[in-house]
Order: structure tokens, then sequence, then C-alpha cells
């Protein structure tokens, strides 16, 4: 399945991969060095997802399910 995060601002597209879910379309993002900055992950499940490092500012992550994410630098 084809996963694309896009921005909350514009919709353009930040980080596009095919894969299972976007938890593991958000890791890849960030594992590659894709910015992030608001990005709209409302509603997200990012249950137990690494975003070490990650830049999430200005992210949309109302609602998202960050249980158990090591957001350590994030």
């Amino acid at each position: 399945m084809k996963f694309e995060i896009k921005s909350r601002w514009n919709g353009t597209v930040l980080f596009s991969i095919e894969t299972d879910t976007l938890k593991l379309a958000v890791e890849a993002g960030i594992k590659s060095g894709a910015d992030l900055s608001g990005a709209n992950l409302y509603g997200a499940n990012l249950r137990g997802a690494n975003l070490y490092g990650a830049d999430l500012s200005g992210a949309d992550l109302y609602g998202a399910n960050l249980r158990g994410a090591n957001l350590y630098g994030a």
C-alpha cells in the first residue's frame, strides 16, 4: 500500500513510500532524513513507533496514538 505523508499547511507530499502501515511510513521517513515538520498526522496510530530525533515541529498530531512511542530527541 502506498502512503503519502502530507503537509498540514498546503497538502504537498513530504514523503511517500510503499509499506504496510502509516507507522512504518513515518519511521521510514524519519530514517531517510525526510523533513516531516508540519506533517499531517491527525489521528495516526503511531503506537510503539521509533520517532527518535524526528523533527515534528508544527505537525498535526491531534488524536494520534503515541503510546509507547520513542520520542527521545523529537
